[in-house]
């Protein structure tokens, strides 16, 4: 399975809520043992197991807009179906830490999915839609997505702790139960 978290390179990018993405992937490679994250297909790449389950962790550093690139020569090297290529990304139009799994569909404007549909020629990969909420009006969506998490979104660690802990149901190919455990832990906190 390819994993692929979503988001920009670098440190001034790195607690942004676009790049819940990438943060979901450091979660789960941390607390499931994945190897240390290396350079290729023009991201970085954890390797690991998940449930007997091997998962290629992939973060490109190709920048939101061209995550397709970093997708295809991933998928291409390792010969896998689109329904083998999972994408965790931000979701506007979901409430801060709630998480939906889908198979397919639109990209709702997401520049990401839009460029791993290009890439991979608008094939049905899976999505794992990570809410980050909606600033309330269009005009205030580029500065929301690319603003940092701030100290009231306190629900941020408790959802990737929940999503780390959950991971082995996803790759286990029980995305129902996945959303049902991290929405039981998240419940909790």
């Amino acid at each position: 399975m390819l994993w692929v978290g979503l988001g920009n390179p670098g440190q001034e990018h790195a607690r942004q809520r676009h790049n819940i993405g990438f943060m979901a992937l450091d979660a789960i490679a941390r607390r499931h043992g994945f190897s240390a994250w290396r350079k290729r297909f023009k991201g970085q790449v954890s390797e690991g197991s998940l449930g007997g389950q091997k998962i290629l962790a992939l973060k490109p550093e190709t920048y939101m807009n061209a995550s397709g690139d970093a997708v295809q020569q991933a998928a291409a090297f390792l010969k896998l179906a689109s329904a083998d290529i999972w994408a965790f990304h931000d979701e506007l139009d979901l409430a801060p830490g709630k998480v939906r799994v889908k198979k397919g569909g639109g990209t709702a404007g997401h520049n990401g999915l839009r460029d791993m549909q290009r890439a991979l020629g608008n094939a049905d990969f899976w999505r794992v839609r990570l809410g980050i909420g909606h600033p309330g009006h269009k005009d205030r969506v580029t500065g929301h997505v690319l603003g940092n998490f701030a100290k009231v979104d306190t629900w941020v660690e408790p959802l990737l702790d929940a999503l780390a802990d959950a991971a082995p149901l996803l790759a286990d190919g029980q995305p129902e139960p996945f959303m049902t455990r991290i929405a039981l832990l998240t419940q909790e906190g």
